[in-house]
């Protein structure tokens, strides 16, 4: 028996969700605690009933709860110039939320 799920969009990036599936997307406006709803969904398939949306399902929904505030791993910006003593080095965090689907 195949499990129900949807394809969502968010953050300019696609996402396959189940209920009850955790997953990391891009930081979004609401706080821990909070809940999110994602009306961007591109596929829905329930059963053996598969709907594909033209871009998107009209009065498709997808609930969830943000866990926490997040971060990703550190990365370091080098600039560098040969031969004028010129070096910056930055760092950069990605800030994410954590979701559940309900």
């Amino acid at each position: 028996m195949a499990k129900d799920f949807a394809i969502i969009e968010t953050g300019g990036k696609q996402y396959k969700v189940s209920s009850g599936d955790t997953l990391i997307v891009e930081k979004l406006a609401a706080d821990a605690g909070g809940s999110v709803v994602f009306d961007k969904v591109l596929l829905r398939a329930s059963g053996g009933n598969v709907e594909i949306g033209a871009p998107y399902l009209a009065g498709a929904k997808v609930e969830a709860k943000i866990e926490a505030a997040v971060r990703g791993k550190k990365k370091i910006v080098f600039k560098y110039h040969s031969k004028t003593r010129y070096r910056k080095k930055k760092g950069h965090r990605q800030p994410y939320s954590q979701i559940s689907v309900l």
